[in-house]
């Protein structure tokens, strides 16, 4: 079984925007987070989805399923303080119906312009290997800097990749990894950092183009003229 956990439990308080989240706002009548659920909806390989949401706009989130015909949605949680305890959140609701062996894709509800194939391959992978960590090639050098005022080191850029979602592991896998951390207090900033603190080896997953996360005003911007530009077929391979 493989289950797409969808963490949208943001408050967008870098969108500026006062009357919704960032995941609840409308491009073209239509909020964000339907745009993802419905790529996750319409795959033929995910049997169910778990959202984490703001406690006070589960309900809201409850009409909106009805209202666009999400049917694959298994629950939706509360999220939690971080990001981290969001996912947490997630990853303990599923315990209700997953088995260790089955498949989760852990995404961004703001991060819309994922596709078939990229889940594919992400499920793909993760059987063949244990994970997927969707990447994409850095476009410019990156610096690392050890005390925020001089730069310590630049590593070779064809071997730097910025880290986006669908990550994609086990279940039985994933859960204990975040039952560790809580056992011992860590917070991480998504699954394949904890991953990374833990020694877990990571399989890589090339992104496909444009997979942004909707994040601050800018953001939101780029993705509508984007999707229009995907509705009028003037952008391809997305």
């Amino acid at each position: 079984m493989v289950t797409a956990l969808i963490f949208a439990g943001g408050s967008g308080r870098r969108m500026n925007s006062r009357s919704k989240p960032k995941q609840f706002l409308e491009m073209h009548g239509k909020p964000i987070i339907i745009y993802t659920l419905e790529h996750f909806e319409f795959h033929e390989s995910i049997d169910n989805i778990v959202v984490v949401c703001l406690k006070e706009w589960m309900e809201e989130l409850q009409g909106l399923l009805k209202r666009y015909g999400i049917v694959k949605v298994k629950s939706i949680v509360p999220g939690g303080e971080t990001g981290h305890d969001s996912i947490y959140q997630g990853l303990l609701a599923m315990k209700a119906f997953a088995q260790k062996e089955d498949i989760v894709l852990i995404h961004d509800g703001v991060r819309p312009l994922i596709g078939e194939e990229l889940i594919s391959q992400n499920i793909d992978v993760t059987r063949k290997h244990g994970s997927a960590i969707t990447v994409e090639a850095a476009r410019e050098s990156v610096v690392r800097s050890r005390d925020g005022k001089t730069i310590s080191e630049v590593p070779p850029r064809v071997q730097m990749f910025t880290a986006k979602a669908p990550q994609t592991f086990f279940y039985g896998d994933i859960l204990s990894l975040y039952e560790k951390a809580a056992g011992e207090k860590i917070k991480t900033i998504d699954p394949s950092h904890l991953c990374s603190l833990y020694h877990v080896s990571m399989h890589l997953v090339r992104s496909t183009g444009n997979n942004i996360k909707i994040t601050e005003p800018a953001d939101y911007y780029m993705y509508r003229a984007l999707y229009e530009a995907m509705e009028s077929q003037q952008i391809f391979g997305l």
